[in-house]
């Protein structure tokens, strides 16, 4: 593709140089190859800018920069290679333009539906892509724990059971930098996908990753504390949420799912409805959907769904209340994605479950072991609920485990330390991802919190030793809370990532406990 095709809908300040072949589009320098376009451009931790010379060693035949400083020294040191370049106004909204045209605009061939909010959107993203995956719609999903794309078949079919996601793809990313996502979509599009189902988080919203992708349905789960370490204040992480909703992408959707009983839900409605967006509103009591007859056990639940299409029964391997929020969710989205209330029903069913969200693990142990990603003091206020529920009137103990991440809002720890020793009878707090900081100092940051509660506790800063305290800890009855890592597969700490599966841990532990005759 010639490089003047690729740059049609990019604000342009200054050319220089030919229009050459483009073989790909890139952002990062260590991907260039010959004949490649590199974008340059700003980024929270580093300056794409300093890489052009090592692009252009490496064959690259075009430069965007959103510097002119850049666009002036690369005439400078490179004056005997010629590369065409620009420098563009935006960095990523020229992304979002060229790869949109070297991919041939895969998003205009998808119907897409977005999920923001503190929590639930992966839950909601999962039970929305099974649903419509369920009446054999072909999906892209895109999200915290992994990537789905269609399977090829000549038929043109899925293979296994409906619902089964195709080609599973590891997720670097819960949202992807814009060109990664068209390229995902293409690729989606190419395997006769119709429709994308993605999580929206609020970092993408503000640094622009999404900017011009035509959102069919903006799903508004709820917005707690979170992220501050980023926004800096609760208004500017709202600010971000709305841009989902109230045309700043460079149209609105058509249809907002917004929960009403959510304190920001109100203020989203208006903006949403402002920009045009049909809105389809739930939650527990009010709302378009809402819920009634709600009953839980700890191996799923059922109730019945009062929509503007009349009401149904829904059964479901999930349970919880928060996940009553979230089939309401995916439920109104996908009614606005012209699902039948029966195909709706019987998609939420076909759901088994969402890796480390509520995910339990069985070896054979006289108590409950769940993993969970809870690393909110709302969302473990949430998870150490729904275990108490599970545990009333039977004896049965709630131990929670958790961590605070490094490199991550300081001030939201404490705050994680009371909600874990206000919900819990015991309490392991460990170590999650430190990152660059020290384990002890994340401790310490907590304590305060946890020990206003008067909860027993005791504090371990490897967590795999600490696992195995919290599981030393349960008898008969009890429930085991291992929060805050839920799907990840890896720890990051000071000295580097290392492999470490929450689920994968407890269980070694708990066969070798059985294996051993000694109780865990």
């Amino acid at each position: 593709m010639k490089f003047s095709d690729i740059l049609k809908g990019v604000e342009i300040l200054r050319r220089t140089g030919g229009s050459p072949e483009i073989a790909g589009v890139e952002y990062d320098s260590r991907c260039v190859g010959r004949s490649s376009l590199f974008l340059a451009m700003r980024g929270g931790t580093t300056d794409g800018n300093r890489y052009i010379g090592r692009a252009i060693e490496q064959g690259a035949a075009a430069i965007v920069t959103d510097s002119a400083g850049a666009f002036d020294d690369t005439a400078k040191r490179f004056p005997e290679i010629a590369v065409a370049e620009i420098a563009a106004e935006t960095g990523r909204q020229a992304m979002a333009a060229l790869a949109g045209n070297f991919f041939g605009h895969p998003e205009a061939e998808l119907a897409l539906s977005g999920v923001t909010g503190t929590n639930g959107k992966t839950t909601t993203a999962f039970l929305l892509d099974a649903m419509l995956n369920h009446v054999s719609r072909k999906t892209v999903l895109v999200g915290t724990i992994e990537y789905h794309l269609p399977l090829h078949h000549a038929n043109g079919g899925r293979a296994g059971d409906p619902g089964a996601p195709g080609q599973v793809r590891s997720s670097p990313h819960t949202t992807p930098e814009s060109r990664d996502l068209l390229a995902l979509f293409r690729e989606g599009v190419d395997l006769g996908a119709t429709e994308a189902v993605m999580e929206v988080s609020s970092h993408a919203l503000a640094q622009g990753r999404v900017y011009g992708l035509p959102y069919d349905v903006a799903i508004f789960t709820n917005l707690t504390r979170d992220h501050l370490d980023f926004h800096g204040t609760m208004e500017d992480y709202f600010a971000a949420k709305r841009m989902l909703f109230d045309g700043s992408l460079g149209r609105a959707p058509r249809a907002a799912v917004v929960n009403v009983d959510d304190p920001y839900g109100a203020e989203l409605v208006m903006a949403a409805r402002g920009a045009g967006a049909e809105i389809l509103s739930y939650g527990l009591e009010s709302g378009e959907f809402r819920a009634a007859d709600v009953k839980m056990t700890a191996s799923g639940m059922r109730f019945r769904m009062h929509t503007v299409a009349g009401p149904v029964d829904v059964r479901t391997r999930l349970t919880g209340k928060v996940n009553v929020y979230n089939l309401l969710a995916a439920s109104a989205a996908a009614h606005a994605r012209g699902l039948t209330l029966e195909e709706i029903a019987s998609g939420a069913e076909a759901l088994a479950c969402v890796p480390g969200r509520f995910q339990t693990v069985d070896a054979g142990q006289p108590f409950t072991v769940v993993v969970d990603y809870a690393h909110t003091d709302d969302a473990l206020r949430n998870l150490t609920a729904l275990a108490r529920e599970f545990v009333k009137g039977t004896g049965g103990r709630v131990i929670t485990l958790f961590g605070c991440g490094g490199d991550r809002d300081r001030a939201k720890r404490p705050l994680m330390g009371r909600a874990a020793g206000e919900g819990s009878d015991f309490v392991v707090l460990t170590s999650d991802n430190p990152r660059s900081e020290e384990p002890a100092a994340i401790i310490a940051d907590a304590l305060p919190g946890l020990r206003e509660t008067g909860v027993e506790f005791v504090t371990e800063t490897d967590r795999g030793r600490g696992i195995q305290r919290a599981l030393e800890a349960a008898k008969a009855g009890d429930i085991v809370l291992l929060a805050g890592k839920g799907h990840e597969k890896t720890q990051t700490l000071r000295e580097g990532t290392v492999p470490f599966d929450d689920a994968e841990v407890a269980a070694r532990l708990l066969r070798a406990h059985q294996a051993s005759g000694v109780r865990a």
